[in-house]
């Protein structure tokens, strides 16, 4: 059996057990996993009609066809002329289905023209069916994301050896600069590099900007990016010549709190504790009103997914949950730190995919 046959069959029992009658799946990352086809987002429907029992078919523009490599143990294809209508061909396939789960990235104008097209279905997310299977990853996913965070490292390391020259110049050039720097090292594609100095670090997802980095900065360097098929996500922050005291001590809580929360990460833990371990040291240490975000979600095909590290998911981590540990400390208008690795849970304990220096590293500019 094909891993991709392996995961339609799983799925295929989800939505046995949720009483979903039909997946239909267009662009986002459940088609690719299901079929190995990832769909240009396209005004051309392409859409994976996957009934729980019977045949599938991945209905698809023809001048798309050539790019799609044949499961025959997973799925058909139907190909269809500019002439066609696409919805009309769908909504023959998931005739008679009484609730259908449509993938969460399909674009509205189709969900709309579906939702006309069968007006006896009950349409509800595929992410309630697919993100919990999804969000196992299995060896091979696991390799996956070691690989791409070790490039990720890879470029880390440029930045806090000073190999990255900063002082002088924008966020936009550093952040440009890491960019080529991790197509270097392997990515296919850049998810985000972001680059917030002085102030600007305490916006965490701040856009790379005009600003000049300068001496005694504090600069919060947050990217990833996608190496075959699978995402990378690392943050380090780096100081410019030396920091404000205050800066220091809370960085110093910061790391503790980091280390506590991926320690935290075993099999059995409820996501939210996981938060609540990194939100009680940084509490503690008295910047509790500064820690603005979740400490972490998952990762896989998607920078972002299940599962959430966050308070008020009850979800007890799994083996095979992959999952950033990012907590942060912002002070607006003058400096903001964060740092993050990915970590996978695994029956022997956490597992960090970032192992590069965790320390404030100081660069002699």
């Amino acid at each position: 059996m094909s891993t991709f046959a392996d995961r339609v069959g799983r799925v295929r029992r989800e939505m046995e057990a949720q009483g979903v009658d039909v997946l239909l799946l267009s662009v986002g990352p459940d088609l690719p996993y299901l079929t190995g086809y990832e769909a240009m987002p396209l005004e051309r429907l392409t859409m994976l009609v996957l009934p729980r029992q019977g045949e599938a078919t991945l209905v698809v523009p023809r001048l798309e066809a050539p790019r799609v490599v044949e499961q025959p143990d997973v799925f058909t294809t139907q190909a269809w002329n500019e002439t066609d209508d696409p919805i009309d061909i769908v909504a023959g396939l998931a005739k008679g289905a009484a609730v259908a789960a449509i993938g969460d990235h399909t674009w509205a104008r189709f969900l709309v023209d579906l939702l006309t097209a069968l007006p006896s279905t009950t349409f509800r997310r595929a992410s309630t069916v697919v993100s919990p299977i999804r969000s196992r990853k299995d060896v091979a996913e696991i390799a996956a994301l070691r690989a791409a965070g070790a490039a990720a490292d890879r470029v880390a390391r440029q930045l806090q050896g000073g190999e990255i020259p900063m002082v002088g110049r924008t966020e936009a050039d550093v952040s440009a600069d890491i960019s080529r720097r991790l197509l270097a090292e392997g990515h296919q594609r850049v998810n985000f590099a972001i680059v917030g100095s002085g102030p600007n670090g305490a916006s965490p997802h701040h856009s790379a900007s005009a600003r000049v980095l300068e001496r005694g900065d504090l600069v919060v360097c947050d990217f990833g990016g996608r190496m075959n098929g699978y995402c990378s996500d690392i943050t380090r922050t780096v100081a410019l010549g030396g920091a404000p005291a205050e800066a220091i001590e809370a960085y110093a809580v910061l790391r503790e709190a980091q280390r506590a929360a991926v320690a935290a990460a075993v099999v059995g833990t409820p996501c939210e504790e996981v938060d609540a371990v990194a939100r009680r040291i940084i509490t503690a240490g008295g910047f509790g009103d500064r820690f603005i975000h979740r400490t972490g979600h998952g990762i896989g095909m998607e920078e972002h997914e299940d599962p959430y590290i966050v308070s008020g998911n009850h979800l007890a981590l799994a083996p095979g949950h992959a999952f950033s540990v990012e907590p942060g400390i912002y002070t607006p208008g003058q400096w903001g730190m964060r740092l993050e690795d990915i970590v996978v849970a695994t029956s022997d304990g956490p597992e960090s995919l970032n192992t590069v220096d965790h320390d404030l590293v100081v660069l002699d500019v």
